[in-house]
């Protein structure tokens, strides 16, 4: 089995675990989303949406805790898959920001179909922000 074999099972098994969660835990307006990290301990960290009105936390976002909870702080690729079987969803414009700040070697898996790529996050947000090159020296 080659490398690129080897990476596109280890991204077929996450979205599977992403859409499992999806079928089985996304209920209702307020869950709608489920996404799917993998630690590079080889761990899979799920979880879903929690929307409001207000601006609740998406998918990708919730993972970033959830993980966190479980000592997984070293993710390196991610996926969201929506409800009611609509597959692999892209990252807003938010958590794209958010996941290049927390992992920027993180990888995420988008496209549709048989397109489904994993691109580095920073691809998905050319030219952004990047947050901690803007903070202050505590030195």
């Amino acid at each position: 089995m080659t490398t690129q074999d080897h990476r596109a099972d280890l991204d077929h098994e996450l979205i599977e675990a992403a859409a499992r969660i999806a079928r089985t835990r996304c209920r209702g307006e307020n869950h709608t989303m489920a996404a799917a990290a993998r630690s590079l301990d080889g761990r899979i960290i799920t979880a879903v949406n929690a929307y409001h009105f207000t601006g609740g936390p998406c998918a990708e976002l919730v993972v970033l805790g959830t993980a966190a909870a479980q000592g997984a702080y070293d993710l390196d690729t991610m996926v969201a898959v929506g409800d009611r079987e609509r597959g692999v969803v892209p990252p807003c414009g938010r958590c794209r920001q958010v996941l290049r700040d927390y992992f920027p070697d993180l990888k995420v898996i988008v496209g549709a179909g048989g397109t489904l790529r994993s691109v580095p996050i920073a691809d998905l947000l050319p030219e952004g922000y990047v947050w901690a090159d803007h903070q202050l020296d505590t030195e």
